[in-house]
């Protein structure tokens, strides 16, 4: 299966934002990604990336109005299969192999009381809970169990640990916190 892939960064702007000269718009939010085609009449298999096929239904569309759904279904196996208004065929759906589904921001109701977007966390900076710095977040995973934060240090090799309190005990939007015992 193909890796969804991230856009590549504007070096003119800071974190997913703009600078403070420019007003700031939101990153948008990936809500899934394009795993292939299914059938011949032009549907595409997705990759989930948020809470089920409920999110994906709410949305009018996708990537700055360039993906208009017309039907979403589970597929019966943790994905769903989606049919787009402007894919026609097999091949138009397998030119969309790895791209990614956004919708702003806004598009998506407020998140309650200790919930987060995955895009919240990627970028920000890391430090222990002595306060030394070292490194940024460059992912968030789920395997199942919990979700998992990469840690890319300023030096050496990135690694992994669990996003539970014992791990990162706080995080907000200038910086996650990590406790020592989980650094490699």
């Amino acid at each position: 299966m193909t890796r969804p892939t991230r856009p590549t960064p504007n070096p003119s702007r800071k974190r997913e934002g703009h600078s403070a000269d420019t007003p700031s718009t939101p990153a948008p939010i990936t809500l899934a990604a394009i795993t292939g085609a299914h059938g011949v009449a032009g549907e595409v298999r997705l990759k989930l990336f948020g809470d089920g096929i409920g999110a994906l239904k709410g949305a009018r569309s996708f990537n700055d109005g360039t993906l208009t759904p017309t039907a979403i279904r589970p597929d019966n196996k943790g994905g769903a299969i989606a049919r787009f208004a402007e894919i026609a065929d097999r091949t138009a759906a397998e030119a969309l192999r790895g791209t990614v589904l956004t919708v702003p921001r806004d598009a998506l109701p407020p998140l309650e009381e200790g919930e987060f977007y995955h895009a919240d966390l990627i970028g920000l900076p890391v430090v222990t809970d002595d306060g030394e710095a070292v490194g940024t977040t460059s992912n968030i995973m789920n395997y199942g169990a919990t979700d998992i934060v990469e840690i890319a240090p300023e030096t050496g090799a990135p690694f992994m640990v669990p996003l539970i309190p014992d791990a990162v005990p706080d995080w907000d939007s200038e910086r996650l916190v990590l406790a020592r015992a989980f650094l490699p």
